[in-house]
């Protein structure tokens, strides 16, 4: 029996610009700048009894940059960090890995989002980052799975710049659809469509994207029907539409007509985090997870921005 399934082939067109851009992913200039030299130490007043602290928190972020782009501890990040500062010769105080510690969940990190020109479609999905526990190999081989603890990462990403735009870490029983309002929050630029698989198949998930004066484009379960109300309203109006143009297109061509299938962008964002970042944390606390969570995240828009490849189908 012939395979009727072909293989689709991809050719990346910016190869010179996109090979330039991942060099520059590992240039000590792109994390360490002019920027981050002025803002370096502490200006403010302090807000409470004690010394007022010496390092801003711009300084506490680039330490936690170093460790997350060259893979340190923070003791190693705190050496890294000193033999740059050495070799630039520059009179700057290093903070010590403990001070980083100590900060580290209180630091305020902001996503670099370049400024969008129309409103946004955001794809949302959710993926899991272990905290601790033995591998799957060990739990494999001994059929363990004792003190395996994991976090779970809910992102919201721009399809057309492939740039993070929202970003949640909670534990891991929390439901995908529950973080989707406080994204949402996240984004101060207008909204044209929010899509997300069937998890954010809920009430809850609609009515935020409606008030936001979105489209929702969320994927029914199978056995969905629409609402018997002879005139419903709200949230239910928006599910009933996407059930009647199922029924009358059928479910694969709704979800290319209403751009459901660009969902691919957040599996795609999903597998770059944890090839640059890999599948764990190393945070202790839920507060620190949350900030290294957002540094990484922060970390992949400024690679997205350097330079991403461009892929044309052919054959």
């Amino acid at each position: 029996m012939a395979n009727t399934h072909a293989v689709v082939r991809y050719r990346i067109r910016n190869w010179r610009e996109y090979n330039r851009a991942l060099v520059n992913r590992g240039r000590l200039t792109v994390w360490f700048d002019e920027h981050a030299i002025a803002a370096w130490r502490n200006t403010e007043p302090p807000a409470g009894p004690g010394a007022p602290r010496l390092y801003a928190d711009l300084a506490i972020d680039c330490a936690l940059v170093f460790k997350s782009i060259y893979h340190l501890s923070l003791r190693a990040a705190q050496g890294f960090l000193s033999s740059v500062v050495e070799l630039m010769k520059l009179t700057l105080p290093i903070p010590d890995y403990s001070t980083v510690s100590r900060r580290q969940g209180t630091l305020q990190v902001r996503l670099p989002v370049g400024s969008g020109s129309r409103p946004r479609h955001v794809v949302i999905d959710a993926t899991g980052l272990k905290v601790y526990g033995a591998g799957e190999w060990h739990v494999w081989k001994h059929r363990v799975g004792r003190r395996r603890t994991w976090r779970k990462l809910h992102l919201g990403i721009d399809e057309t710049t492939k740039e993070l735009v929202a970003v949640e870490l909670t534990e891991s029983r929390v439901h995908d659809s529950q973080p989707l309002p406080s994204l949402l929050e996240q984004i101060a630029d207008p909204l044209s469509q929010v899509s997300g698989d069937g998890a954010y198949d809920t009430r809850a998930c609609y009515e935020a994207v409606l008030q936001r004066g979105a489209t929702p484009a969320f994927v029914p379960r199978r056995t969905a029907r629409p609402c018997p109300t002879q005139d419903p309203t709200g949230w239910r109006t928006a599910r009933n539409r996407i059930l009647q143009l199922i029924d009358a297109q059928g479910r694969s061509a709704w979800r290319v007509l209403s751009g459901y299938t660009r969902q691919s962008v957040a599996e795609n964002t999903r597998y770059r985090f944890k090839q640059v970042f890999g599948g764990r944390l190393w945070a202790r606390s839920l507060a620190t997870q949350r900030t290294e969570a957002v540094v990484k995240c922060s970390l992949l828009n400024r690679m997205t921005q350097l330079g991403m490849p461009e892929t044309v189908r052919v054959g």
